[in-house]
């Protein structure tokens, strides 16, 4: 079975920062993104990978953007809530 593609405020919602900051990320060729018509679509793996290697941290410190993402993934803090 192949991985659901999701929409920008999904992703957004997934990695807990605004849609804005994601198109953002999307203008700046940072985010691994595919326009599929009119619209952004994203798989939460590729996404997971590019938070895990560090480039979402890289790109928050060059976009000046107020996100707080980091190497954890929503798993992670589920993880952390259930302790």
């Amino acid at each position: 079975m192949t991985e659901p593609w999701l929409y920008a405020d999904d992703i957004a919602a997934h990695l807990g920062v605004t849609k804005d900051t994601v198109y953002t990320w999307i203008a700046e060729k940072a985010i691994p993104a595919s326009k599929v018509g009119r619209l952004w679509k994203f798989q939460v793996s590729e996404v997971d990978d590019w938070v895990r290697s560090g480039a979402a941290a890289e790109e928050h410190r060059h976009s000046g953007s107020q996100s707080n993402v980091s190497s954890r993934t929503y798993a992670d803090t589920k993880t952390d809530q259930e302790e």
